[in-house]
């Protein structure tokens, strides 16, 4: 199948990118920058959202990947709000122009302070723009299938573990501080539990997600069951033999940050198993 994948250059992309064309895909990788997409890809440089006709320009793809979002880490960004309407347009362009199957990354973030395992069923309450931005795109996705036929899955995404340093997620910072020879680094109470799921699992989750349409909707990534924050990073600096010390108690614990949210694994493991 022929795939478009935007946002292609950035974290989660690179990888995803790698995963699919692992899997004998034709990849369509498009994103701002091209530097770090796999080159086995037909690489893309452009400004996604000033393309009129996108289905057209990147010749009638099977499937939208769409993973394409500034300032992710930033959760009170107001990029997030001010970039809402260009998401929205251009896959509906996309939809309008018949594309069979749209999947986008989302976040567990759109549930907001929850506690325990959450679903596709879960209520939505996010409290951050990034949260609320997320969960009205997925909204607004649902509600064009009503005029339009095609797949739609929603990725919701959880707490991706990976030491590249050009991320922005903990791991990242903490990867890219032992780098500057740094031996502390500030951290919460770390007590908070997540739901963590390795770089390399959530590319190959994606990827399967993407490669089927039995299963539908929203999907979560993710392992399934919930680890304190601080067990997780101690174990990642272990795992990569740095020669860093956390220091607890620097920062408070965000107070929109649930203390124990894990994803339902049951549809991603039904994937997987067939993958």
């Amino acid at each position: 199948m022929k795939i478009l994948v935007t946002g292609a250059n950035g974290y989660i992309g690179q990888g995803v990118v790698r995963a699919l064309l692992d899997r004998g895909q034709k990849v369509i990788a498009v994103d701002f920058g091209i530097d770090r997409i796999d080159e086995r890809a037909d690489r893309r440089k452009c400004n996604l959202f000033e393309i009129e006709n996108p289905y057209d320009e990147f010749e009638k793809p099977d499937i939208v990947l769409h993973l394409a979002w500034r300032d992710g880490f930033q959760h009170n960004s107001l990029n997030h709000i001010n970039d809402l309407a260009d998401h929205y347009n251009f896959l509906s362009k996309m939809i309008q122009a018949g594309i069979s199957q749209v999947t986008a990354l989302g976040s567990m973030h759109e549930v907001g302070f929850y506690e325990g395992s959450i679903n596709e069923n879960t209520p939505t309450n996010p409290q951050t723009l990034y949260g609320i931005a997320k969960n009205a795109l997925r909204q607004s996705i649902e509600l064009l299938q009503k005029d339009y036929d095609f797949v739609n899955q929603w990725i919701r995404g959880f707490y991706i573990v990976g030491n590249a340093k050009y991320g922005c997620s903990i791991f990242s910072k903490i990867a890219e501080s032992v780098e500057k020879g740094k031996k502390t680094f500030p951290f919460t109470t770390g007590e908070n539990q997540y739901d963590f799921i390795d770089y390399d699992d959530f590319c190959q989750q994606v990827a399967a997600v993407t490669l089927q349409r039995e299963v539908n909707g929203i999907i979560n990534c993710c392992s399934g069951r919930p680890l304190k924050l601080a067990e997780r990073v101690e174990r990642f600096i272990k795992e990569n033999n740095y020669d860093i010390q956390l220091e607890y108690g620097a920062f408070p614990d965000r107070p929109y940050d649930s203390k124990a949210i894990w994803g339902d694994d049951e549809k991603i493991r039904r994937i997987m198993d067939q993958s």
